[in-house]
């Protein structure tokens, strides 16, 4: 993979290009989703249904907001990525986890723009200079190595069966709202009187443990636990793997089906 660097750096640059194209503002549209959906959120749940009692809740919900944009964003662009790009899949000889790893870097690019944005702001706020700010870039890498793994296996399976993109779009919907992004889960209606579900929001959805990790340091200012560090160290690590023998396994046909 190494020896193909030079053509990945490219990849990536043109979709960056591509995804900004006669955009006056470039990246910084990346910031205005994430803060439409904040302030309609803040709206809703802090001032109308008055269900978040949480101090500085816009910062608060911003942080989760953003993990989970570069989650959905990089999910849902590579998995037509083999597809819109098969003419170079059949064409020219590289490493075809190339495109969907250049896709989920793009949106790797876009969420550390938003984290460079979003950190003095909660420095600030938030008052969390705190030695746990340095496990961040930490937590990021792990949380890339979940994404990646991800974006691999959704776009290698929409290759074969072009029914992937629809149902993770679908999917992702009803997995937003059960992500602990407007509230802690202990905090949501019902928990503490039903333990197990807790644990199942907490532990059995993968990406909340890394969406609490990241608002641990810049939103609490403390270090997630050894446990919890575990937990998104095994899961990022076993997606990555998992998604790359699942992409090898069903790459040899893909010239023939694109």
């Amino acid at each position: 993979m190494l020896s193909y660097r030079f053509l990945f750096e490219q990849m990536v640059r043109r979709e960056l290009r591509q995804k900004y194209k006669g955009s006056a503002l470039g990246v910084l549209w990346y910031l205005v989703n994430p803060l439409v959906l904040m302030g309609a959120y803040a709206l809703v749940f802090s001032v109308l249904l008055r269900v978040a009692n949480v101090p500085d809740y816009p910062l608060f919900l911003l942080i989760g907001l953003i993990v989970w944009v570069f989650f959905s964003q990089a999910l849902l662009a590579a998995a037509p990525s083999l597809v819109t790009n098969a003419s170079l899949v059949r064409k020219v000889r590289f490493p075809r986890e190339a495109i969907p790893a250049s896709v989920a870097t793009v949106q790797l690019v876009t969420f550390l723009v938003m984290l460079v944005l979003v950190t003095p702001v909660a420095l600030v706020v938030r008052g969390t200079l705190d030695p746990a700010l340095a496990l961040l870039p930490l937590i990021v890498a792990l949380l890339f190595c979940f994404v990646l793994g991800l974006s691999l296996a959704v776009a290698v399976l929409h290759a074969h069966y072009r029914d992937v993109e629809p149902v993770l779009a679908a999917a992702l919907l009803p997995w937003f709202f059960v992500t602990p992004i407007f509230l802690r889960v202990e905090d949501l209606p019902g928990v503490d009187s039903r333990a197990w579900l807790g644990d199942l929001l907490q532990w059995g959805n993968p990406i909340a443990p890394f969406v609490d990790a990241v608002r641990d340091v810049l939103y609490a200012g403390v270090a997630p636990s050894v446990g919890h560090m575990a937990y998104v160290a095994v899961v990022g690590l076993l997606a990555l793997g998992g998604g790359v023998a699942l992409f090898r396994r069903m790459e040899r046909d893909l010239a023939a089906i694109l």
